[in-house]
């Protein structure tokens, strides 16, 4: 399909309000067959530091435009995505592989993030702290500055939106750095944005060299905020570049999220569940179900309900609206993905569904595996594919110590009818998330991340306003 017709196409990038070409360019291509789509601007560093000085000047003026009219504009912009989202779910399925119906709901999921926030831009309420001293102590919120973002492929809108939303709404001007993968996205989205209202200069995208533009966002003294979605790897890079200059950060990085069913749940209710977190988009997911722990009693009985739903799966073009899964994001995706059912294997696991080695291009096959073990690759590492490991555990607490073995901390999900039981253990569950009884956590009304190498900070609900807001204390003495 040649997505370059519909109307909110977008190949050049956004910068004060004009679209922007450059010299050089990076190719984007459909990972269902590695076809080329169209290229993009590959900015230079001065094109990058020009962007940064033009959003500098604009926050002067934005952080002034009364929370009334940030909310409007906002509204405007939401407004603007619902009624474009069938073009802009078709731009994201071209370039990033997902079925056309996950794509769907993922733009209604960005949307429902600039909803939230355009409410918000009213509700950044400071204090009056009663003082024993002869004076009053007043707490204002204000805008941070100018804020940067860099986002991920998997998820090319929302990640965007749960940023920029909250960084508009506080009065914060930003620039985005998409993924090299799927700037269409984030580029289309950013056209509804001049649409709606948002003046120019207030947000900003540009695309180029990754490394390149993340040591200009993280040394650039004129930017006060960063906010990264990816790798525990990348993260921790950009938060040491970001020490000198002392910025504020949001991290949201890795997962190894566990999914634990006990011998209480109900067990359609819990093979449901694992579908949802296991199997959207692929298994590309930061916060997806990577090591599945279920209660001896009913083990046999989970692992054969789970085979016959992950048997269903129908491989393909994520534009076919049949399709479940779609291509993997590269290559090199699913070359990880093989890797850890082939040592699940070797380690002793027993294949239920699927296969150790894969289609040729980007397809990798839904894989079940039982058996599985704590010193196999997957219950360390995050697969991020379609590859469902099931453990299996006898007590509470032995599967407590399994879940915690990890450097990671983002979600998890628990299944159990046991009052009791979901207390205790969501109470001993060293993540930031928990689902209870459902593999579906996402909200624009939660906050959203993790502990431990999963990251630093919260998006979306109104604690993900203080993230581009800052304190300032004002002591008011006697007037006379």
């Amino acid at each position: 399909m040649d997505i370059s017709q519909l109307s909110v196409f977008e190949n050049r990038c956004l910068i004060n309000g004009k679209w922007v070409s450059s010299a050089e360019t990076l190719a984007v291509s459909n990972p269902l067959d590695q076809s080329h789509i169209t290229d993009v601007p590959l900015l230079s560093e001065d094109e990058i530091e020009q962007a940064i000085v033009d959003t500098d000047i604009a926050q002067k003026q934005w952080k002034n435009v009364a929370p009334n009219e940030r909310s409007r504009i906002l509204r405007n912009w939401f407004d603007l995505l619902m009624q474009h989202q069938d073009d802009l779910a078709t731009i994201m399925t071209v370039e990033q592989g997902k079925p056309l119906k996950e794509a769907i709901g993922e733009i209604a999921y960005a949307a429902s993030y600039i909803e939230w926030f355009s409410e918000e831009a009213k509700r950044s309420y400071g204090d009056i702290i009663p003082s024993a001293a002869s004076s009053e102590i007043l707490v204002f919120k204000e805008a941070i500055g100018v804020c940067a973002a860099i986002t991920p492929w998997n998820f090319p809108a929302a990640m965007i939106t749960r940023k920029v939303a909250p960084a508009l709404a506080a009065g914060c001007c930003i620039i985005v750095k998409p993924a090299s993968e799927t700037p269409l996205t984030a580029l289309a989205i950013a056209k509804l944005a001049v649409q709606a209202g948002i003046p120019s200069g207030v947000f900003n995208v540009v695309t180029g060299s990754s490394t390149k533009i993340g040591q200009i966002f993280t040394a650039h003294p004129l930017i006060k905020k960063l906010s990264f979605t990816g790798s525990t790897e990348i993260g921790a890079k950009l938060m040491a570049q970001s020490a000198p200059t002392v910025k504020k950060l949001s991290l949201e990085l890795g997962g190894n999220a566990p999914v634990l069913v006990f011998n209480s749940a109900q067990l359609d209710q819990a093979v449901q569940g694992v579908m949802d977190t296991k199997f959207r988009n692929a298994g590309q997911t930061c916060v997806c179900a990577n090591r599945i722990y279920v209660q001896s009693a009913i083990y046999e009985e989970f692992v054969e309900k789970l085979k016959v739903k992950v048997e269903a799966l129908k491989l393909g073009n994520g534009l076919d609206v049949e399709t479940d899964i779609g291509p993997l994001i590269n290559r090199k995706a699913v070359k990880k993905v093989e890797e850890h059912i082939a040592d699940a294997l070797d380690k002793g696991a027993s294949l239920v569904v699927g296969k150790a080695e894969n289609l040729e291009g980007n397809w990798c096959v839904p894989t079940l595996v039982k058996d599985v073990t704590q010193d196999m690759l997957c219950a360390k590492e995050e697969t991020f594919g379609p590859f469902a490991p099931i453990f299996k555990f006898e007590t509470e607490a032995e599967v407590l110590a399994m879940s915690n073995d990890t450097e990671f901390g983002l979600a998890s999900y628990v299944f159990t009818q046991d009052l009791n039981q979901f207390i205790r253990v969501a109470r001993g569950l060293e993540y930031g998330m928990v689902g209870i009884n459902t593999g579906l956590i996402s909200n624009a009304a939660a906050p959203f991340g993790g502990v431990k190498s999963s990251g630093i900070g919260r998006e979306g609900s109104k604690y993900g306003m203080d993230e581009y807001l800052e304190m300032k204390y004002v002591c008011l003495g006697n007037i006379n």
